[in-house]
């Protein structure tokens, strides 16, 4: 992601660090400050296609499980759509892109002092609800490691503590002139590093604390509708465009390799999984298609504006093969990772951004493939090692002030009711519930007469 700092405060520091940017992000970056209509407008769209990847992925979930449990699963991800942006605007844009080695200063608490500052060639807001974005849908991925049995309050708590302690240093570190990973070379177009390794693994964690569904391994939970999966698939590989090309922060030839490397990545890695899926049982089947697509876009993410189309072809291959025979031995893992965000967006992570370092000479960016493929696993193990202490801490924290998991009465009666009082589907054939499970006012039935 190509990050220019606005005009003012360390400027010494941007006209040294300015090659060592442009190595990391591709295209050339904007020193004049001056704001570009066309560059603007590219990211304020870009920026409501990243925003719109989130109910995209609460229909995307709530597919994918049970009917008891399907609004609290959607809720999942709209309550991360309202948490991280107060959160954003208080103060973590300013200590994620402030000032500062280690983490950035509160200059900019509460948005203070961006009117009339430029990041690149765009306004600072326009970055501002670019990235607003990003923070929002990585704690909101996390939660289908969890779903069906996590208490919603200490869901919430745990996505607040979990920016606050892992996403926000590690976009600093990542994307901002004085962190520790960008003078490293870490090569990561839009967010392999602290969006899709940081969600898989941390999700792995904790699944693992959580503990399992009342049942699991033994009885299965099906996806109760493929058809949620699928336009919440497609509304995520749609979004998917803007999040990687958007990250150019301009609208030139970076965003168009970029947006290209994307849906080559995903088309490949739909296939690639329906191959495999005929290979190991003969069919190919509509959640294996949705799932594969994801795992391409997945492992595009730190490559997409570093690699050639073809390149990106074989990523989403790569990614799948990885993701397809991790799930197809899932059976045998000791965690119940209940929407496998390990998998896929943990280990497709991990494919994408170390074949970004071998994959990058494509488009003659990056160190020789060797030597920055060591840099990227560098990036990588740190990242992992520092997610899963760090999300072990943040479950911890939130244990000690409300308990991780529902009792199993309320597990089995579904967490919609047990935690909400509400419920996705009625059964009587008007549409209303034959039992009275909220407080809201009855409904009134209209005649048609």
């Amino acid at each position: 992601m190509k990050h220019t700092k606005r005009k003012g405060g360390y400027a010494g520091t941007m006209t040294r660090l300015l090659p060592l940017l442009v190595l990391l992000s591709g295209p050339a970056l904007a020193a004049s400050g001056k704001i570009d209509s066309g560059d603007t407008a590219w990211v304020l769209a870009s920026s409501a296609l990243v925003l719109l990847m989130t109910p995209g992925l609460a229909l995307f979930y709530g597919g994918l499980v049970s009917t008891r449990s399907v609004l609290n699963t959607m809720m999942m991800s709209f309550a991360a759509i309202a948490i991280v942006s107060v959160l954003w605007i208080f103060f973590g844009y300013s200590l994620a892109f402030g000032e500062g080695s280690w983490i950035g200063n509160l200059s900019h608490a509460g948005l203070a002092g961006l009117d009339n500052q430029v990041w690149g060639t765009i306004p600072e807001y326009v970055f501002v609800l670019f990235q607003t974005g990003f923070a929002i849908i990585t704690p909101a991925l996390i939660s289908g490691a969890v779903v069906e049995r996590m208490r919603f309050g200490a869901y919430l708590l745990f996505i607040t503590l979990w920016s606050i302690l892992v996403y926000i240093p590690l976009v600093h570190w990542l994307w901002t002139p004085n962190g520790w990973l960008a003078k490293l070379g870490v090569l990561d177009f839009a967010g392999g590093l602290p969006i899709e390794v940081a969600c898989g693994f941390s999700g792995l964690i904790a699944a693992m604390m959580v503990g399992g569904r009342f049942g699991w391994p033994r009885r299965a939970v099906l996806p109760h509708n493929m058809v949620y999966v699928l336009l919440g698939v497609g509304l995520l590989w749609f979004g998917w465009l803007g999040f990687n090309a958007g990250s150019a922060l301009t609208a030139g030839e970076s965003a168009g390799r970029a947006i290209t490397a994307t849906n080559a990545a995903g088309a490949s890695a739909m296939l690639s999984w329906m191959l495999w899926e005929y290979v190991h049982s003969k069919r190919a089947t509509v959640l294996g298609a949705a799932t594969g697509s994801i795992a391409g876009l997945v492992a595009v993410t730190p490559a997409a504006g570093f690699i050639s189309p073809l390149a990106a072809l074989l990523l989403g291959f790569l990614a799948t093969t990885v993701s397809f025979w991790i799930l197809a031995y899932k059976h045998k893992l000791k965690f119940d990772d209940s929407l496998d965000v390990f998998a896929v967006h943990g280990m497709g992570g991990v494919v994408g951004i170390l074949f970004t370092g071998l994959f990058a000479f494509t488009t003659g960016q990056g160190k020789d493939p060797l030597t920055q493929f060591g840099v990227q696993a560098l990036g990588l193990i740190f990242t992992v090692a520092f997610c899963a202490g760090l999300t072990f801490v943040s479950m911890k924290l939130t244990q000690i002030f409300i308990p991780l998991r529902v009792d199993v009465h309320e597990e089995s009666i579904g967490v919609d009711l047990a935690l909400h009082q509400e419920s996705g589907y009625n059964n009587d054939d008007f549409g209303f519930s034959t039992q009275d499970t909220s407080n809201l006012a009855a409904p009134v039935l209209i005649s048609s007469d």
